[in-house]
C-alpha cells in the first residue's frame, strides 16, 4: 500500500489553549471538515478521545454516508489523530499548535494511505477537507472575535 503526506498552515488570532479546546472537542469537528456530518459514541479517556464521525460524500443525486472511527491523542502542543476507514484508507493526522505574535499558528499535517486503486481519490478529497478546515478554522475564530 502506498501512502503520501501533506500539510497545510493556518494563522488563527485567538489563544493556543483556545484553538487547542476547540480542536481536541469531537463536536467542532461537524462542518470542520466539509464531509463530516455528524459525530457520536464519544468515548474520553485521560490523553484520548475515541468518537464515530460519518463523513458523506455526494456525487449529483447519489450520496454515501462513510462512518469511520476517528481517535484523538492529546498532547503538549499537538493533537494527533488516527482514522480507519472502509476500502483499507487509513489517515493519521496531526494538529501543531504553537504561539505565534497575535496568536497561533496551526500546522495540518495528514499521512495517508490507501490501495492503489483508491490513493488518488482519497488523497484529493483529504486535500480538498484540509483546505477547508483552515477557511473553516479561521472563520470561527473571527467569528468569536466580533461577538466579544
Amino acid at each position: 500500500m502506498r501512502s503520501v503526506e501533506f500539510s497545510t498552515t493556518t494563522i488563527l488570532s485567538a489563544a493556543v489553549e483556545e484553538v487547542f479546546e476547540h480542536l481536541a472537542d469531537p463536536d467542532n469537528h461537524v462542518g470542520l471538515s466539509p464531509l463530516v456530518v455528524e459525530v457520536r459514541d464519544v468515548r474520553r479517556g485521560q490523553d484520548a478521545v475515541h468518537f464515530t464521525a460519518v463523513e458523506r460524500f455526494t456525487l449529483g443525486p447519489l450520496r454515501h454516508d462513510n462512518v469511520i472511527e476517528v481517535t484523538l491523542h492529546l498532547g503538549e502542543g499537538a493533537i494527533t489523530g488516527d482514522v480507519v476507514s472502509p476500502g483499507g484508507v487509513r489517515v493519521a493526522y496531526g494538529y501543531r499548535i504553537d504561539p505565534v505574535p497575535g496568536g497561533t499558528r496551526v500546522v495540518d499535517h495528514y499521512r495517508l494511505s490507501a490501495p492503489f486503486g483508491l490513493l488518488r481519490f482519497a488523497t484529493s478529497q483529504a486535500k480538498k477537507v484540509q483546505v477547508a478546515r483552515g477557511r473553516e478554522l479561521a472563520r470561527r475564530f473571527a467569528a468569536k472575535r466580533s461577538q466579544a
